[in-house]
């Protein structure tokens, strides 16, 4: 296959490091796919019979030209040749059977980009998928990758906080299922038959969480008059800084889930539980980030300070005002970090300012950090709905409940008698509702928020226009 791709690299007269989207078969698979998606039920299947369905005769011919699109991209990536040859096959099996709901799992498990974490390294990714915060449907998608793995972070993942999955990943360009709120790239979102015992990878784009979060934080410094200390206001101004912050933050997040003292399953969120117990798994994962990179700065690297305050403006000024106030679990962490700042007086909203203290707030940030696995240590002696009430309790001692819900007044207002996943049912869309500063903040930066959708490294904020500390 080696021989072969060199051959055809040689025949398309293509230099070895060309961008796979400079190349003039690019926008041609673009345009196939794109062409492909709206005809897509939402399992991925097309139904033939359904209005504005092509004939069977143009959904091969369309699946034709993003395999010879495919073809020709191939020789630019031959780390990544098993792969291409497996989505082919994939691609003329799911024709062949007449575009029934498609298997892609051969194609899946031939992909393993965290086998060769090389920074700058590009992929040429095709599956049909949905788009988490992005697209629900698996549509058929196309994205071009470049990985972040410099040596600094290749190092620490060696010696402190080993994460052979992870991959830190920037986009070079995507079909209409990235241009979304989406910053990921994960097996678990492919149509296949059956899920693989275990992903060997996962994707998470520090391009796009850093340029969100520089576009804005921008704009909350801007309204909440913020002094930020020069060294923070360079690194929100700097978009290639951030996403080494937010490169690091990911990978110490993504382990987390699977380190300390953890309930039975360590990845929540495939329970069905209360959303505030996924806001407490989240809002942990992060903190746990925050406490190590302040043990980082310490030690002399020089992105440990900047994911303090990463972790805490993404929380604290994106995460409660972004998106729907349905079970919205993000949102409730970053509520809580506030409050919990907020009471121990290390923010404060006087005078129509925000005025944060900034010596106090990396310790005040760790003691949440530890309210929260103390919560994790006796939680693995308590039953599960106990458990839960624990949780509802942490959260309710800093953020007030909904003056509706059955679950703040306790558990005699509550069907005991059922399994704790039917009592899920009597929690509230919107248990925690946004204090009166989150509602006005969420009208002051709605149309800034909405601004971010698809954003990428090219569309980021500029410098930071906020109060000099």
């Amino acid at each position: 296959m080696t021989e072969m791709l060199a051959r055809a690299r040689e025949a398309e007269g293509i230099p070895s490091a060309m961008r796979v989207v400079e190349h003039p078969a690019w926008p041609l698979l673009k345009k196939a796919v794109e062409d492909i998606r709206p005809w897509q039920s939402a399992d991925g299947s097309i139904d033939f019979d359904a209005e504005g369905a092509p004939t069977p005769a143009a959904a091969r011919e369309a699946v034709r030209r993003v395999i010879s699109a495919i073809e020709r991209l191939a020789p630019l990536l031959p780390h990544d040749a098993a792969y291409h040859e497996a989505l082919v096959t994939d691609l003329r099996r799911w024709a062949d059977g007449g575009f029934q709901v498609p298997d892609f799992l051969d194609a899946l498990l031939a992909f393993q980009p965290a086998a060769r974490r090389e920074d700058g390294l590009q992929h040429l990714v095709v599956f049909p998928m949905y788009t988490q915060n992005g697209n629900p449907d698996r549509n058929l998608e196309a994205v071009v990758v470049r990985m972040v793995w410099p040596d600094w972070l290749a190092e620490l993942e060696r010696t402190r906080y080993d994460n052979p999955a992870f991959c830190g990943i920037t986009f070079e360009d995507f079909t209409a299922g990235y241009d979304t709120n989406s910053a990921v790239l994960f097996p678990e979102t492919i149509a296949v038959r059956e899920a693989p015992e275990r992903f060997g990878w996962g994707g998470i784009f520090c391009d796009r969480e850093a340029a969100r979060f520089r576009t804005v934080v921008e704009a909350a410094v801007d309204v909440l008059g913020v002094r930020l200390p020069d060294d923070i206001r360079e690194m929100i101004g700097d978009q290639d800084r951030c996403q080494q912050a937010f490169v690091l933050w990911d990978m110490i997040h993504d382990r987390t889930h699977s380190h300390g003292d953890l309930p039975f399953d360590p990845f929540m969120i495939k329970q069905r539980q209360p959303f505030w117990m996924y806001g407490l798994e989240e809002l942990r994962c992060d903190l746990t980030a925050f406490r190590e990179a302040t043990a980082l700065e310490a030690d002399g690297v020089p992105q440990g300070r900047d994911v303090q305050y990463a972790v805490l403006f993404d929380r604290m000024f994106r995460f409660p005002v972004t998106g729907q106030r349905v079970r919205n679990y993000d949102g409730l962490g970053g509520q809580l970090l506030f409050a919990y700042l907020h009471q121990h007086d290390v923010v404060r909203w006087t005078d129509n300012t925000l005025r944060i203290d900034w010596e106090r707030a990396p310790e005040v940030t760790k003691e949440l950090c530890a309210e929260i696995e103390r919560l994790y240590r006796d939680g693995i002696d308590r039953p599960k709905l106990v458990h839960w009430f624990a949780g509802y309790e942490l959260v309710s001692r800093y953020l007030a409940p909904h003056p509706g819900s059955r679950w703040a007044r306790g558990p005699e207002a509550l069907d005991l008698s059922q399994p704790p996943r039917k009592l899920v049912d009597d929690v509230l869309a919107d248990e925690f509702p946004l204090s009166m500063f989150y509602e006005a903040l969420a009208k002051k930066l709605r149309k800034v928020i909405a601004s971010t959708r698809g954003i990428t490294a090219a569309d980021a904020a500029g410098p930071v226009r906020g109060r000099a500390a």
